[in-house]
């Protein structure tokens, strides 16, 4: 899943695990129809540089939070200015081990980036 148009200011991307498997997609698809489009939503907001509901977490992965049901949570990572990897999502009941997965899935990312560089 790709989140681009021209218009966009900031293109988001999903990280592949070394199987080409994404967290972010096998959490997105357990979401109930109602919460996918407020994720759906949040996502096209930070896609237009609205970062507003941001923080981050700790080893160069941010959380974007989202108010809604048990307080969704979406995990990313900032390559450059202008392109965001999802890295996961989580409830907030779940989030500590969602922002340890999340950690894990950047550090790998960048190491798996810096040895195609």
């Amino acid at each position: 899943m790709c989140y681009h148009s021209e218009v966009w200011e900031i293109e988001i991307r999903e990280y592949l695990d070394a199987h080409g498997r994404s967290p972010f997609t096998r959490w997105f698809e357990g979401l109930n129809a109602l919460a996918a489009a407020r994720v759906t939503v949040a996502l096209t907001r930070l896609g237009h540089g609205n970062f507003s509901n941001v923080e981050g977490v700790g080893r160069g992965v941010f959380e974007l939070k989202i108010e809604f049901g048990p307080g969704y949570r979406v995990y990313f990572g900032k390559d450059g200015e202008r392109i965001v990897i999802l890295l996961g999502g989580s409830s907030k009941k779940r989030q500590s081990a969602a922002i340890t997965a999340a950690q894990v899935a950047w550090a790998e990312y960048k190491r798996r980036k810096g040895r195609e560089e």
